[in-house]
Formats: structure tokens, sequence, C-alpha cells
């Protein structure tokens, strides 16, 4: 959400006028970071339901594999499956990963989107994701995804930041 003094900053000066900065609406970032997490469908995190059912059910090996190709964070990835690149390929071919094992996965592309939708924009996600955080113990957002607890702390950085809690 942006105050008003904030519409007024992404304005620039043409001609002694005052006109809006190009800045991608919501509906477009969203659209880029549905593209840049993979084949997941968006109705699997706009509802609790869905998201419960489906992590249930077990999530198909060829969601994670459109996920880290997507991403590029393969590393970040065998920390949350807990296997070693080796056994990558066989978590690929599954029809469906242990429920345990696909909560996992939905959790931290989650907390992926939720990032990019604090920055309004993938990339400026990505670089806050490799980057040390000093409300993480300076800790990389990304060295802490494989876990229940590092998720749900950087989840909390990401509200503080949304709602400016931090100078």
């Amino acid at each position: 959400m942006i105050s008003q003094p904030e519409k007024e900053e992404s304005r620039v000066s043409v001609a002694g006028r005052k006109a809006r900065a190009y800045r991608p609406s919501v509906d477009a970032t969203r659209e880029v970071v549905r593209k840049k997490l993979g084949d997941i469908p968006e109705e699997v995190f706009s509802s609790r339901k869905m998201f419960i059912d489906v992590s249930r059910k077990g999530i198909p090996g060829d969601w994670v594999k459109s996920v880290v190709e997507a991403t590029g964070l393969r590393e970040a990835f065998l920390g949350i499956l807990n296997i070693d690149s080796g056994n990558l390929s066989r978590v690929y071919r599954r029809k469906a990963l242990p429920k345990e094992t696909s909560e996992e996965v939905l959790d931290a592309v989650r907390l992926l989107r939720q990032a990019a939708d604090v920055w309004e924009s993938y990339d400026l996600a990505m670089q806050w994701f490799k980057s040390p955080v000093p409300a993480l113990g300076d800790e990389r957002p990304l060295d802490l995804i494989d876990t229940f607890e590092g998720r749900r702390w950087i989840s909390q950085v990401l509200n503080k930041i949304e709602y400016g809690e931090f100078s």
C-alpha cells in the first residue's frame, strides 16, 4: 500500500509539469513473480484451505523442478528437501512428495512471493535474500529458509519492512 507522500515521491517533473514515474502495477509484478517462481498454481497461495489440501495430498516433483529452474536457488531447495544434489532428479520424478516436504517447499515459495510483494520486484527480493540482513543477525535470508523457524523469522522481518517498523 502506497501512502500519499510516497505517491508524490514517485512523480517526476517533465517540462515543469508533474508526471508519474513508471511503476509496474501490482498485477504486473505478481505476473512476473508467478513466472519466476515456477508452475505452482496461484490458487495454492491465495487460499489457506487449498494450501493445506495440496500439502496433504503432496505436491508433484515437477513443481519442485519448475521452482528450482525458475529461481536458480538449487542449493536452498536442496537444504529445504534435506537431500544432496544427486537425489534431486529423483524428487523431480515423484508423483507426490510427502506431506511435510510439500508443505516446506510451498512455504518457501510463499515466502519468496511475500518478499517480491514487499519489495515490489522479484529481482530486488532475490537481491535481499542473498544479502546479509542485520535484523536476521546478519544472516542471509537464503541461509535461513531451510527451517520452519528461519522462514517464520524471515516473514516477520518482511512484515516489519512492509509496515515501516525499521529505521
